[in-house]
């Protein structure tokens, strides 16, 4: 074949496991065969559509099939795939379909209102029901076996911004396909995998972790639109599933949902967590079950795996986030650049060829996260026993990580500045029971000015994504600043961060 990224990997997969099942999802069951026929059609479709390479396609809805045949029919053609996250709201949408200049969106249950104000920035197909149907049975099925490389960009995953505006990280077909060789070495998948994707596929961590290695080894994948605990736990004793991935609040609300004690968790091999440390309680409850977490650190930078920890070591080396991935190399660097010593700490830097070339349409960003044009900065603060295993103590960018999601607070304190009450404020996160960490805005409110935390919260309702707003809100008189006039993010922790 002349095309060596992922989106070859359907017929190549179909050549050799052709009736095997690739996914399940609502009771369907789709073959290898089938998934390569109906990304192929698809792929027809858009090229009649006049996508080209380097083109833009980007895809909004729930985990669906529709999401990997969209995936693998731009991966055919060299165009550029960009999945939307749907709790985005609608401005946060727009500002991300205009910023990466999308001709198409691929749309799955979406709401009218919604795609009609979407469709003022791009065309919107729906790919799923009758009509759209009627149209793939009717396009042509053979493999358009276009040349492209592992250099050439497969995708654009937004991220944050630091800054406030979110950052589309660029993905080649060469990272994913390095990421997926990680995984397969390191967590040792199987080709008879059987693999819950509940986690939302537009995360980098639950489509490169867990979906696309388990169908470059042929396993099958089942399809959650969502995550429900006792769900969960059915669905695993129905399909027999071998392999997980969740956050570690989703693996809590495992352990207390009803139904827990008594069921059939004997199929499962690997349990994978990411988004934070899996705390020693939750490992104790699963292992009084003979099954052990595999715990990982990465970014959506790095395709997303940098660090892993392996089973065997889930309790004894609990805290850390493990080693380097196989293919993938990790330092820790002082300020001025030189490597630390162990037990000292340092910004984690990570190369390797899963690790991104850069930014979307920002060179100077691109520039600044490199050290030495080479190592990617995480902005992340970790130490290094003697032994090799790297556990993270701080972060440079003060990301609150609430539930797996990053919220980073220039962006939520951007959008809180937007309401007229509001001198300045400051978000920061604080511990919660739950998700990890969640939010909390410290705001100081203009002379004369009066509004309640209620007031505030609303204001954010539809600017942002749910999850990004603020828990609790406080109020004081005045917030600290250096004299460059930034706001000092310690000092105001430690006169609000608690209760």
């Amino acid at each position: 074949m002349h095309n060596e990224g992922i989106g070859s990997w359907p017929a190549r997969r179909a050549r050799k496991t052709p009736r095997r099942t690739a996914l399940l999802h609502e009771g369907r069951s789709t073959s290898y065969a089938e998934l390569h026929r109906r990304s192929s059609r698809l792929a027809h479709l858009l090229h009649l559509r006049g996508v080209r390479r380097g083109d833009r396609v980007a895809f909004l809805g729930p985990n669906h099939p529709a999401f990997l045949e969209g995936l693998f029919a731009a991966g055919q053609l060299g165009a550029v795939f960009v999945p939307l996250n749907t709790r985005l709201a609608p401005p946060e949408l727009r500002y991300q379909l205009r910023d990466c200049g999308s001709t198409i969106l691929l749309a799955v249950r979406q709401k009218t209102e919604l795609l009609d104000e979407l469709a003022q920035d791009c065309e919107v197909w729906e790919v799923e029901g009758e009509e759209f149907e009627t149209l793939l049975a009717d396009a042509p099925d053979g493999l358009l076996d276009l040349p492209v490389t592992h250099d050439d960009l497969c995708m654009i995953m937004y991220t944050s911004g630091t800054t406030g505006r979110p950052k589309g990280t660029l993905l080649t077909h060469g990272n994913l396909v390095w990421n997926s060789l990680n995984v397969v070495v390191d967590v040792d998948l199987s080709g008879d995998e059987v693999t819950l994707v509940s986690a939302p596929l537009f995360h980098a961590a639950a489509l490169n972790m867990t979906c696309l290695p388990t169908l470059l080894k042929g396993g099958t994948v089942v399809l959650e639109p969502g995550f429900d605990a006792e769900r969960t736990l059915a669905l695993i004793e129905q399909h027999r599933i071998t392999c997980l991935f969740g956050v570690p609040a989703m693996y809590d609300a495992m352990a207390q949902a009803h139904g827990w004690a008594g069921a059939d968790l004997s199929s499962l091999r690997n349990l994978l967590c990411g988004g934070a440390p899996v705390p020693a309680r939750t490992i104790r409850m699963y292992l009084d079950l003979g099954l052990a977490f595999v715990q990982g650190y990465g970014m959506t930078e790095a395709a997303p795996g940098v660090l892993l920890l392996d089973r065997a070591d889930a309790l004894e080396r609990a805290g850390t986030a493990g080693t380097p991935h196989f293919f993938t190399d990790v330092r820790l660097l002082a300020p001025a650049g030189e490597q630390v010593g162990v037990g000292e700490p340092g910004e984690v830097v990570v190369s390797g060829p899963n690790v991104t070339p850069g930014y979307w349409q920002l060179p100077r960003e691109t520039a600044d996260a490199y050290h030495d044009g080479r190592w990617f900065r995480s902005g992340d603060i970790a130490v290094q026993d003697e032994d090799g295993y790297i556990r993270l103590v701080d972060r440079l960018k003060d990301v609150i990580i609430s539930g797996g999601e990053n919220i980073y607070p220039a962006e939520v304190e951007d959008a809180l500045l937007e309401h007229p009450a509001i001198a300045e404020c400051a978000v920061f996160g604080v511990p919660d029971d739950k998700w990890g960490e969640v939010g909390r805005a410290v705001v100081v409110l203009h002379p004369g000015a009066t509004a309640s935390a209620e007031d505030l919260l609303a204001h954010l309702d539809g600017r942002l994504a749910r999850y990004k707003i603020p828990r609790t809100v406080r109020f004081t008189d005045a917030l600290p600043r250096g004299g460059a006039g930034k706001l000092l993010k310690g000092p105001i922790r430690t006169a609000h961060g608690q209760g």
